[in-house]
């Protein structure tokens, strides 16, 4: 399958358009480019490493955003970077071997997310609706082959995906109308009936985004029944202070990633998908350490904890 596409793309690669129409807007990509991915550089790393230095963080619940954490760094990594090198070199190429790998990296890890936010769901509605059966639940075997699963389930829609998209014959179309090589921008370059494909990927896409998007409003569904009949007004704020973080990251992630992948391309607005394909690349992954680390009492004290150590060490 993809040797179909290397013999006719290894030597010449494609060509990414982005902008191109509008170059006047290069330069402001750049800045929110270099701004964004400075500051999921530092917010990720900054959650894995408290996750990992403050026992009191050691639960499933920070367990698994350390987890979240990792794929928004790799996420944003897979794009972020080469997109960066051809703003700054005015370049506007990519290799046939950086966009397959660009394509399953970018894929697995967007897989994977949506996984792994309806496990941090259930975990949720473990704590709250089953407190006294946390521990037992939640336990670290659990904890761990849920990770894992999503990892594993995650990379294997986005093989079986990369394939299904890098099948279709191209007839030498190298221009990708997108930043980055992605399932809609690359179905346009077929020159064949993509409809067959295009339903493929849509039953692809609705298990991997609609089956855990609808888990998780289940599982919120029941926690907001079991907060309504807390009879403390500052437990009530706390269990939906807890919730609230994730519910944030959940709207905005598969708001962006189900209007993308759950029509067909040819519907899709080019310039208002590519901001789309921008939002959920770019800006949620900024973004999730900020609502977490904001929202989240546990988080904030985490950090100050760890500063103050550090600080006192090196004094």
């Amino acid at each position: 399958v993809i040797m179909n596409w290397a013999n006719d793309s290894s030597s010449k690669g494609f060509i990414l358009l982005g902008f191109s129409d509008s170059p006047w807007l290069q330069m402001p990509l750049l800045v929110v480019l270099l701004i964004s991915y400075t500051f999921t550089l530092f917010g990720n790393v900054s959650i894995m490493v408290v996750s990992i230095l403050d026992p009191k963080l050691h639960t499933p619940m920070y367990f698994f955003l350390a987890n979240l954490s990792i794929l928004d760094l790799c996420y944003t990594t897979s794009t972020v970077p080469h997109m960066l090198a051809n703003i700054c070199l005015n370049k506007n190429t990519i290799s046939y071997s950086g966009c397959v790998a660009q394509l399953i990296i970018f894929l697995a890890l967007g897989a994977t997310e949506c996984l792994l936010l309806a496990v941090m769901s259930f975990d949720r509605f473990v704590a709250i609706c089953r407190p006294l059966h946390y521990v037992i639940i939640m336990n670290r075997w659990f904890c761990l082959r849920m990770a894992a699963l999503s990892w594993l389930t995650g990379f294997s829609l986005s093989v079986l995906q990369s394939c299904l998209t890098l099948n279709m014959p191209r007839c030498g179309h190298r221009e990708v109308d997108h930043f980055f090589c992605e399932v809609p921008a690359l179905l346009k370059l077929s020159c064949s009936d993509t409809k067959p494909i295009e339903a493929e990927l849509f039953f692809c896409s609705v298990l991997i985004l609609l089956i855990p998007v609808t888990l998780i409003l289940i599982s919120y569904g029941f926690i907001a029944q079991a907060v309504l009949k807390i009879r403390s007004s500052e437990g009530r704020r706390k269990a939906f202070g807890t919730c609230g973080s994730h519910m944030v990251v959940v709207f905005l992630f598969f708001g962006t990633v189900i209007y993308m992948y759950l029509q067909p391309p040819s519907s899709t607005s080019k310039d208002w998908g590519k901001m789309v394909s921008l939002f959920y690349g770019i800006i949620t992954p900024m973004l999730n350490p900020l609502i977490y680390s904001l929202r989240n009492k546990d988080m904030k004290g985490a950090f100050k904890r760890v500063m103050s150590r550090t600080f006192l060490i090196k004094k």
